[in-house]
């Protein structure tokens, strides 16, 4: 077992869940219909990704590679950047420029599947 995956990943769960609650009742006299679902689009990718690094840390007590960690770190880089980015999108229109995160954090959510993929074909 990785107790760091399964760490972050409850960390991560228990913010989404703080965020979701922050974003349905404090958030929605501040933002716009458009700018609540972003933010929700976050929270909830950031929910997901929370439980597949769970699945991660449990996973690596039967296939200890690299390719499994390599997952764990792309499911948490990718909660940061995806979900972070769209947080700050949601919140804050003046930084559009943060943007161009948003897709390099979904690529590293997709790398983290793929990687979880390889790494239990490989044992």
């Amino acid at each position: 077992m990785n107790r760091s995956a399964i760490a972050k990943g409850g960390i991560c769960g228990a913010i989404a869940v703080i965020l979701g609650a922050f974003g349905a009742h404090a958030l929605r006299d501040y933002l716009s219909e458009d700018q609540l679902r972003v933010f929700h689009t976050g929270v909830e990718y950031q929910f997901y990704h929370s439980l597949a690094l769970v699945g991660v840390g449990v996973i690596y007590s039967q296939f200890q590679n690299k390719w499994i960690r390599y997952s764990g770190y792309s499911f948490f880089i990718g909660i940061i950047l995806f979900s972070g980015s769209l947080y700050l999108l949601a919140a804050f229109s003046s930084l559009s420029y943060f943007g161009i995160i948003t897709p390099i954090g979904g690529l590293c959510l997709i790398a983290g599947w793929i990687f979880l993929s390889v790494g239990v074909l490989k044992k």
